[in-house]
């Protein structure tokens, strides 16, 4: 078998209506929240606008019966932000699917490591409808 250097694995994303309430990049913004203790840095930290990653805790914390980003304002060392204790619950389940459909569909996406090119994609044709 060939050896791939990029990841192959599945990737949820779970639906409230039109909005993802919590998918891979918010799954990220979330663990760097938690370790930087803010959104600004957790945005620096994933080279993301602030307004980007504040527009994703929003849709987030307005998807699920509570918050999952608590903020703290001002103060003599500035504001701040924090993962709620259903932020953290929500997380450790998501993490928790994630595993649990790789382990799943180990052998589909094995057979999709034999059918995708190893290098990754080729670059895009000029001139050819993708």
């Amino acid at each position: 078998m060939q050896k791939h250097s990029h990841v192959i694995a599945p990737r949820l994303r779970i639906l409230l209506a039109e909005a993802i309430a919590i998918g891979p990049g918010k799954a990220e913004l979330l663990h760097r929240i938690e370790e930087k203790g803010s959104i600004s840095a957790a945005a620096r930290a994933m080279n993301m606008s602030y307004r980007r990653a504040w527009l994703l805790v929003d849709t987030m914390n307005r998807s699920f019966v509570a918050p999952l980003v608590g903020t703290a304002t001002g103060g003599t060392r500035g504001g701040g932000a924090f993962l709620t204790d259903l932020g953290k619950a929500v997380l450790a389940h998501y993490e928790a699917m994630e595993k649990k459909a790789s382990e799943v569909l180990r052998e589909d996406i094995d057979q999709f490591r034999q059918w995708l090119r190893p290098d990754g994609p080729l670059p895009p044709s000029h001139g050819t409808p993708e």
